[in-house]
């Protein structure tokens, strides 16, 4: 009844996977937004994520891109010589 459990080999063989995280994809969208990713992580990327994490997180980064753009061109706007 005091039986020890042994370690599988097969599963202490594999690399650990981790589950999909959102965070995980909002830093591969922005690394993308950037252009520049190693293959390796790329690669890492495309085994640990989920689409949908990926899609939410390109709409977030959109939204966040757009917001930019209009907080500049608002401040641009307000500072320029018509404002005198």
């Amino acid at each position: 009844m005091n039986a020890v459990r042994q370690p599988d080999p097969a599963r202490e063989a594999s690399p650990e996977v981790q589950p999909p995280s959102f965070w995980r994809s909002m830093r591969m969208v922005a690394w993308g937004l950037l252009g520049i990713r190693k293959r390796s992580e790329y690669q890492q990327d495309l085994a640990q994520v989920s689409p949908f994490h990926v899609v939410i997180a390109g709409l977030v980064a959109l939204v966040l891109f757009i917001v930019v753009l209009l907080l500049i061109v608002n401040w641009v706007v307000a500072s320029g010589p018509a404002a005198a």
